[in-house]
């Protein structure tokens, strides 16, 4: 509730019995995705991101360590059947980016956004009992279209402690340097470094939407995430894609609308 507001929000509109399992897949996402911002060396954090690798693998052993998350993501996980495998490739990804260096391009962000929030959206969709390839298909491109996103809203944060994560293609193609988001230059060419890489999330929401009559409706509540998406990109393009503007900075009143909305016109 507190670290992944719309995550929540989204997870609310779950049926009943997948809900509780959602919160406690949200919550595994969220300590590995917190480590590398509460951590000074990169060695406690791969110390940490091995615990979580231990501890996936005794929940599969039916032995799960006795910590809240993994307690509650082993009920998940006999209660769902879920893969493994997503689980493992959301840690080995997030320990990848310890090491705290921006992507060399828009393909590498989509590859971690493909093994991170993608890889939710197959879990998700498993607690929902749906295992379909249109469904899969469509939770890839919205995972990618949320990591690049994500990376887009983070930018002010990171800026303000000089780091900059933004794709360097995408970057030189401008001829914008990372001092410039450091120092919050507003100038055009540093608003069309923000347009480009908002356009590809926009690319991959329209790919996601194009096959949505072939995805099971039950697969729908996984994609609600779209909603604020959709809200952020749209806010963006209202302050002509100056990043650092505060109305990007502040929640959505509107969100629980809007994704209700969105729930009873049962679409993404």
């Amino acid at each position: 509730r507190k670290r992944d507001h719309e995550g929540f929000l989204c997870s609310l509109l779950l049926p009943a019995e997948s809900r509780t399992s959602a919160f406690a897949l949200r919550a595994f996402n969220l300590y590995p995705f917190q480590i590398k911002d509460s951590i000074s060396q990169k060695t406690t954090g791969l110390m940490r991101m091995q615990f979580w690798r231990e501890a996936v693998e005794d929940i599969y052993s039916n032995n799960p360590p006795h910590q809240p998350i993994a307690t509650e993501l082993w009920r998940a996980v006999k209660r769902h059947n879920l893969t493994k495998m997503w689980l493992m490739k959301i840690i080995d990804e997030r320990e990848k980016n310890l090491d705290d260096r921006a992507y060399r391009n828009i393909q590498e962000l989509e590859r971690y956004a493909e093994n991170t929030q993608s890889a939710l959206l197959y879990l998700t969709l498993e607690m929902l009992g749906v295992r379909d390839i249109h469904a899969d298909h469509a939770a890839s491109h919205i995972g990618k279209a949320q990591g690049i996103v994500t990376c887009l809203r983070a930018t002010p944060y990171h800026s303000a402690r000089r780091k900059v994560f933004l794709p360097m293609d995408v970057c030189m193609l401008h001829g914008v340097s990372q001092e410039d988001f450091i120092r919050g230059k507003q100038e055009k060419n540093v608003r069309d470094v923000i347009y480009d890489i908002a356009s590809q999330a926009h690319v991959h929401l329209e790919h996601a939407r194009s096959f949505s009559k072939k995805v099971p409706v039950k697969a729908y509540p996984a994609f609600f995430c779209t909603v604020a998406l959709d809200d952020y990109l749209h806010r963006m393009r209202k302050v002509d894609f100056n990043i650092f503007h505060p109305s990007l900075q502040k929640k959505s009143t509107l969100l629980p609308l809007q994704l209700y909305i969105r729930s009873w016109k049962k679409t993404y």
